[in-house]
């Protein structure tokens, strides 16, 4: 491909060398004037065989990767921000065109590209803050119209961590989470940005994230209120929040374990959902017996650890020749860890 570009290239530059001479004096029909016509020609075909490939397909290759490289929001806004710039470069061109020549064309053409380059600059920059405020109005408006909710309860104001969770709507449709749920501007921008990640993965978690706002707005159980509270000064998401639910005496709902130890120091009540699901599992005591498959070798030597059906580690000492194996065991003690409830036991003789 780019031979062929750079084969056009030197083509275009001796198509130019030719009608350049062909309006001049400058080569007559003598032997010298011979060599310099070829000496011409030869020189702009080899400056064309050098420069065409940088001014066609390595802008045209910059242009693409740059298109590839945006996100999903980029794109859009971008788009967007271009097609007002040039309509608003247009209107304000039309007086422009009346003027004499060269400025007649060459004013509107220049207004227009101005415009359409600035708010595309202007649109991809904020557009932050446009989702936000799109997004801050759809919903708004359909709290407005869709189901009444009470407002009665607590005030409990909700992270990014806990909203891309998914586990606040069945522990709200359980009846356990009840009140106002409170998200700031900043927690829905936070969301907005992970959303527009060029992460796959972290992309996908922050449309989960709106997705679940947007069932929150339409659920009778619960309101859902977006507030431009912030905390002046404070710059971390997770700070601005818990300064904000201390101001209004609210909870703050996270996963965050950093967040929920945060909160707490600063006398915010914490409503941890990790925790609940923790306090929620089954209860074990020292000497109740089970039965589990040892799936994997312990840390220990001889150890075997098992998973319940809720994810509860067991690590059954002596249970390592067990592998692969249903097996009865007792429990000898539980331990609670901040990542979980593990419990030991071995093998019931």
């Amino acid at each position: 491909m780019m031979r062929f570009i750079r084969t056009i290239g030197a083509a275009l530059g001796a198509i130019v060398a030719i009608s350049i001479a062909a309006s001049t004096d400058f080569f007559d029909a003598s032997g010298t004037g011979r060599i310099l016509l070829v000496s011409w020609i030869g020189a702009w075909a080899v400056l064309g065989y050098s420069i065409l490939p940088y001014v066609t397909v390595e802008p045209a290759s910059r242009i693409v990767r740059s298109a590839m490289a945006l996100s999903t929001g980029e794109f859009v806004t971008a788009v967007l921000g271009l097609l007002v710039g040039l309509l608003m470069g247009v209107l304000l061109s039309l007086p422009l065109a009346n003027l004499p020549d060269p400025y007649g064309w060459m004013l509107p053409i220049g207004v227009s590209t101005v415009f359409g380059l600035g708010m595309m600059g202007l649109t991809v920059a904020k557009r932050r803050d446009l989702g936000d405020a799109i997004r801050a109005a759809g919903i708004l408006r359909g709290s407005a119209v869709g189901p009444a909710v009470a407002s009665e309860g607590p005030v409990i104001y909700a992270d990014t961590s806990a909203i891309i969770d998914g586990r606040v709507m069945d522990i709200v449709a359980s009846g356990f989470l009840y009140g106002t749920i409170v998200v700031p501007h900043f927690v829905l921008g936070e969301l907005q940005h992970i959303a527009d990640d060029a992460d796959q993965g972290r992309r996908v978690r922050g449309r989960r994230g709106l997705e679940i706002l947007a069932l929150l707005q339409k659920d009778p159980r619960v309101a859902l209120e977006l507030t431009d509270e912030d905390a002046p000064g404070v710059d971390a998401v997770d700070a601005k929040l818990v300064a904000v639910a201390r101001a209004r005496g609210g909870a703050v709902l996270t996963t965050d374990y950093n967040l929920n130890r945060v909160a707490q120091l600063q006398g915010v009540r914490v409503m941890n959902m990790n925790l609940l699901a923790n306090s929620l599992k089954p209860a074990f005591l020292p000497g109740e017996e089970m039965r589990v498959k040892v799936t994997q070798q312990g840390k220990e030597p001889g150890q075997g650890v098992a998973y319940l059906d809720d994810g509860t580690m067991v690590v059954v000492e002596g249970g390592r020749p067990f592998l692969e194996r249903d097996l009865d065991v007792t429990v000898t003690r539980v331990l609670q860890t901040v990542a979980g409830r593990m419990v030991f036991a071995h093998p019931r003789t």
